[in-house]
């Protein structure tokens, strides 16, 4: 079984294709749910980031409050890697425990970690494939607006904090181009598929 990461900008249609890859038969973890299980769940995470930011990261009832965290960690590329320093390891033990048991069961040929910090976060090092998912300024920013959730202020300082596409591009293993329909999305990302198995 190959592990292979799968990442994307927001809004470039990265878990249109994770879906794609679940729906043809890839094991997919989604390293974002990961990371969020393990702020809700893991108590030593959270009096680590609890210590790194103070209470001002904590809600009404004492536990870490996601958008309160958001607004502090998103604020500049200083404190975003200051709360990936604390979850990071966390969510690497994760996939590596997740694998193993998945290996195990020599149901699936392909093992996706979809997450939006791959080279960010350096996990591109522990995979045999990265495939980069990538699309126009303009059309992510439509899609963010239209999905709702964020401003288009909060959008672009996201947008800042990650690596720039072409950086990305540059190092994947594989491109998916998403500036089309989503069946033209769906051949380019079967042909990926095809090529991984």
């Amino acid at each position: 079984m190959i592990k292979v990461g799968l990442t994307g900008g927001i809004g470039c249609g990265k878990s249109t294709v994770s879906s794609l890859f679940e729906k043809w038969g890839a094991y997919i973890l989604d390293a974002d749910s990961v990371a969020k299980d393990i702020l809700n769940k893991n108590e030593t995470a959270q009096s680590e980031i609890i210590a790194e930011f103070g209470t001002d990261v904590l809600g009404r009832s004492g536990n870490i409050d996601k958008p309160k965290l958001a607004r502090v960690a998103f604020q500049d590329e200083n404190h975003q890697l200051r709360l990936n320093a604390i979850i990071h390891p966390y969510v690497f033990d994760e996939i590596d425990s997740n694998f193993d048991l998945i290996k195990s069961t020599k149901k699936h040929q392909i093992f996706i970690v979809d997450a939006a910090l791959i080279y960010e976060s350096g996990a591109d090092t522990h995979m045999d494939y990265v495939i980069v998912v990538t699309s126009h300024l303009k059309l992510r920013t439509q899609r963010v607006m239209e999905r709702g959730g964020l401003t288009r202020g909060e959008f672009l300082t996201r947008i800042e904090l990650q690596w720039p596409d072409e950086d990305k591009v540059h190092m994947a293993d594989f491109v998916i181009h998403n500036n089309s329909t989503e069946e033209k999305l769906s051949d380019e990302a079967r042909n990926v598929f095809d090529l991984l198995t």
